[in-house]
This record gives structure tokens, sequence and C-alpha cells, in this order.
């Protein structure tokens, strides 16, 4: 008989980030519950930052996060490596070093096992090429596949990067190339060439560890400057 290769993307209605809720839905709901305060939260879920960041001494703060989401790809160890590489770009957004991990595993009940195993493969992959421990993780039975992390890393308190307080003038750098999103769901209707394919999962692939170190290390000597 011949074997019938399973193709993720067809497995779910939407793709990647489509799968999340839309902002608008989130804001409504978030506005109408009780805030904390806690003195120690320098970054909370009030301005929608990538990640959370909470003082824990006077030059040491957490910087935490989680990230899953349905397949962009039909590769499952590629579509591991993605989510792992999503979920560890949140903290390095901030400015942090990510340390530790939980998967979020969502997968059918009678899903072949195989495929969950490349899927954690190659979510680990990447973590070990972050130096991020995986320690711990939960799974659910899902008819949808969904994958994903939190992430705890370590960060200054003095040094923190959030998505406020840009100005006019200001240089725009980009760390990943544009339209990955429109190459995912080329992809979902088998209608994305090879080379698109291959430039998108390398952009969604690539950690953006080094470009967090230059960017620190440059903002640290504009500050001693």
């Amino acid at each position: 008989m011949q074997e019938v290769k399973i193709r993720l993307t067809e497995t779910v209605k939407a793709g990647g980030c489509a799968s999340k809720l839309s902002p608008a839905i989130l804001d409504k709901v978030l506005s109408k519950l009780p805030r904390q305060h806690d003195p120690n939260v320098l970054v909370g879920f009030d301005h929608a930052d990538d990640a959370g960041v909470y003082k824990i001494a006077p030059d040491l703060a957490l910087v935490q996060t989680v990230d899953f989401f349905t397949p962009m790809v039909d590769d499952p160890y590629t579509f591991g490596q993605i989510a792992a590489t999503n979920a560890l770009s949140d903290v390095y957004s901030m400015g942090g070093r990510p340390i530790t991990a939980l998967a979020h595993v969502c997968f059918p009940a009678k899903g072949d096992i195989e495929v969950l195993e490349q899927i954690l493969a190659g979510g680990l992959s990447k973590m070990m090429e972050a130096n991020c421990t995986v320690v711990g993780g939960h799974s659910i039975r899902d008819e949808e596949t969904k994958f994903g992390y939190s992430v705890t890393g370590l960060i200054d308190p003095t040094r923190i990067f959030t998505n406020g307080g840009a100005q006019p003038g200001d240089k725009l750098l980009f760390t990943k190339s544009l339209g990955t999103g429109v190459i995912s769901t080329a992809i979902k209707k088998n209608a994305a060439k090879q080379s698109w394919i291959d430039a998108a999962t390398c952009s969604m692939t690539t950690l953006n560890k080094t470009a967090a170190e230059v960017i620190a290390t440059f903002c640290a000597k504009q500050t001693e400057a």
C-alpha cells in the first residue's frame, strides 16, 4: 500500500498566528478584569508587550511569556522549530536571556505519535541552540494540533525593551523578513513555491538571539556615552 503523508496545515482551520484570537476581542475582555497592584511588576499586560517582567532583586528581574499556535508548515520537525523560535523571540525582544521553558502540546488522541515526536524534537533543537532548558510541560487531547512554550528568562530591570517610546525620526530595524504569514497561507492552500517555503522557513527558524545581543550592546554603549 502507498503511504499517505499527512500535511499538517490541512488538519487545522487556520495556521500559525492566524489561529489566535483577535486583539479587539482580548481588549474587550481584559478591560473588564480587575487590576492587580504589585510594585514588582515592571511590565504587565496593559500595553500588549511581548512578555511580562517581574522584579525579584534590585538588579534582576524575570521576563516571562507563553506562545503556542497551530501548524503553518507541513513538516512536523520544522513546525516544532518555528514554535520554539517564536516563543523565544518574545524574551529576546524585551532584552532578556531565556533560561527555562515548559512545553504546551495539543494533539489528537489518535494522531501519529511519530509526528508528535518530530514536533517535540524540532522544538527541543531550538531550545538547546538557545541554551534554554526545557524543564517540563503539559499536554491535552485536541483534534487540532497546537504547540509552543512558556519561556522564562532573566533581564536587567534597568534595560528593558518595550513596544512604547518610539519617536519621529527613530530608525526601525527588522530582524526577520516580512511576509511569512502570506507564505504560510499559500502553503496551506498548496500554492507556495518551494523557494518561497525555504526562505520563509529559514527566517522563522532563525533565533533572534544574535540580534538581541547586538541591540543590547549598542544600547548599553549609548547609555555609557
